[in-house]
This record gives C-alpha cells, structure tokens and sequence, in this order.
C-alpha cells in the first residue's frame, strides 16, 4: 500500500531505480521524473518558502516554480521536469537549513 498521493497504475515492469530525498531512501522506475518518484511515496512535495503552505506541482510542465527541490551541492531541480537517476540524492527544503553536514 502506498502513503503517497500519486498511485501507480500501470508501467510497473520498468527497472527501479534507488533515489534519496531528505535523507529517506525510495525507490522510483526508470523513466519517472522526481515529482512522480516523490509523490508516489510521500503526499507532498515541500513546504513554500513563503510561508503558504505545501506544494505538490502546479503546472506539471516546467513553467512555474512550484516543484524546486535541491541537490546535495546547491542546485535546483523542477522535479516535474526532472528524470530520475540512479543515486540521486535531493533535499526538499532549501539546504542552507536542513541538508545533512552542510557547510
């Protein structure tokens, strides 16, 4: 049973591929982009660093700014448009505050 608000209903024979996000391992298929690979498992994305809540994409196509996540050395990911790979390691907040023996 999944706890993510995305369910997968079809293409479940591709490859899996080990991601880690906010230091919590999962398991995405090749070929999903980072925004299926974490809602599949969690049931949002982030929280805004405005204030307003949480995210979990809005455009789904690149063109906003709601799905940033981080990678471990500082750069941005959309992970709606974002594919998957093996070892990927992102933060969902921004890493100043949270990433792991961050300087």
């Amino acid at each position: 049973m999944t706890t993510g608000r995305f369910i997968r209903l079809a293409e479940t024979a591709r490859a899996p591929v080990r991601i880690e996000a906010d230091g919590r391992p999962l398991v995405a298929l090749e070929g999903d982009t980072l925004l299926v690979a974490l809602l599949g498992n969690v049931s949002h994305l982030r929280h805004s660093e405005f204030g307003d809540g949480v995210r979990s994409g809005f455009c789904l196509m690149g063109a906003c700014q709601d799905c940033w996540v981080w990678t471990e050395d500082g750069g941005r990911l959309r992970a709606c448009t974002t594919v998957v790979r093996e070892g990927l390691r992102i933060a969902t907040e921004q890493l100043e505050a949270t990433w792991p023996n961050h300087a």
